[in-house]
């Protein structure tokens, strides 16, 4: 008998192997049943847990009677939601979500039976669904082949070891309650290049991008997101080609998760494993772009902060939204809802003027909303014209520069770097 000796770079090998973390495909899971159902029923919901109780998939309340089919941290503050299926269809009290017994459908339906939501199967013969430790809920067969997965079919955010290939897209939610798709999205285009844009409405069919990884035509394939936090535009073989994000993350000590939030930041967040579900918060890892208030532009949109509102970068690049005298709030509860005037505006008829004054703001502008532009002008004759104005609802002046503008305003900001001024036009109290 022959004895081959092995070698000790054998042994590691097979000793890496067996060390190496076990795939998605290949985790531990707890399987839900054909047949199983969830049902909304006033009171506590139950929930299909990943094996760790890590995640969960099930029901959570948004508003009072309305309940969204979600994914969920359950270890985490307020148990933030990671995927759901209905932000834009909440189900009320005595709907479910069933797995049926043949196996055909993942349905979740409301309190008469009409479907609000139902999973798009690639295949049949689904033998059981499974709620992952990664976040992931699939339906899958007894083989293991997958028919379908939350992972293929993001809202607004991306997990560890989650892609976003070509033509997928995160949308922002409306509000904190409402998961509705707001007001914007990132795509990876099939060029290559990873986009953020504002969704304007009605759509346009060329809306203007606020940030781009650059990467058009240069063999960008998919967004990559590993367990060690680093994030990036791949090639086609997962070779990094941009990195979104780069600063390495303990998968260990912290779970994460790369939302497209509702003020349209992309923001990489982290939370510690350590801390318990009141105690811990989520903390900003990195975020894109730094200075939304002055990215978003362009003729359609109201941009961050809505209409007639002025948009000026916090501390933490976060955008703040404030009216301009003589303005209030569309919806008191929402800040990014935009403004309308607390006056009756100005009329074209005689004495029109009367009561109408223009108040000013320094390095404040609304660059989007001019229909006139003049030169080598004084501040006073900027500020007579439009005065004398009935469509000139502002004006900018800068340096022997004048733009008037009309409403709606868009896209207004705090510019100090640009500096200049804008003569506000409000009228008495009615």
């Amino acid at each position: 008998m022959v004895i081959v000796p092995v070698s000790h770079k054998l042994i590691f090998v097979i000793m890496l192997t067996i060390m190496l973390p076990i795939s998605a495909t290949a985790q531990s899971k707890r399987n839900v049943t054909l047949g199983s159902v969830l049902l909304v029923a006033g009171q506590p919901n139950l929930t299909w847990e990943s094996p760790s109780g890590d995640f969960a998939f099930g029901f959570r309340q948004v508003s009072p009677g309305g309940y969204l089919l979600a994914i969920m941290f359950l270890k985490t503050s307020q148990k933030t939601i990671a995927w759901s299926a209905n932000g834009d269809n909440v189900a009320g009290i005595g709907s479910k979500v069933q797995l049926s017994d043949d196996g055909s459908k993942l349905v979740l339906s409301d309190s008469n039976g009409q479907h609000i939501w139902a999973a798009s199967l690639n295949g049949s013969g689904v033998a059981y669904g499974a709620m992952l430790d990664n976040g992931n809920f699939m339906l899958a067969r007894n083989d293991s082949t997958v028919l379908w997965q939350s992972f293929d079919e993001p809202t607004d955010t991306l997990l560890p070891g989650q892609v976003l290939n070509q033509g997928g897209t995160l949308f922002s939610s409306l509000s904190e309650t409402n998961h509705s798709r707001g007001r914007f999205k990132l795509i990876m285009q099939t060029d290559g290049n990873l986009v953020l844009y504002p969704v304007n409405y009605p759509p346009t069919d060329s809306p203007t991008a606020y940030w781009a990884s650059n990467t058009y035509n240069a063999g960008g394939f998919r967004v990559n997101f590993t367990q060690t936090g680093y994030i990036y535009v791949a090639y086609e073989n997962g070779t990094t080609l941009h990195y979104l994000f780069s600063k390495a993350v303990s998968d260990i000590r912290f779970y994460q998760r790369l939302t497209l939030d509702r003020d349209g930041l992309l923001r990489h967040y982290v939370f510690p494993k350590s801390a318990n579900s009141t105690d811990g918060a989520w903390s900003v890892h990195g975020l894109l772009p730094s200075d939304i208030c002055l990215r978003i532009g362009g003729r359609e949109g109201g941009g961050v902060c809505g209409y007639n509102s002025v948009c000026t970068l916090g501390f933490d690049h976060r955008p703040i939204c404030n009216c301009p005298e003589g303005y209030s709030l569309v919806d008191p509860a929402d800040k990014m809802s935009g403004c309308n005037p607390d006056f009756r505006r100005q009329g074209c008829g005689r004495n029109s003027t009367e009561g109408i004054e223009l108040v000013e703001l320094d390095s404040t502008e609304w660059p989007d909303s001019d229909y006139e532009h003049y030169n080598s002008v004084s501040e006073d004759w900027c500020h007579d014209s439009c005065l004398n104005d009935c469509k000139c609802d502002a004006a900018f002046f800068r340096e022997g520069e004048c733009w008037k503008n009309s409403s709606p305003l868009r896209h207004g900001r705090v510019d100090y770097g640009r500096g200049g001024k804008t003569l506000m036009k409000i009228s008495g109290k009615e």
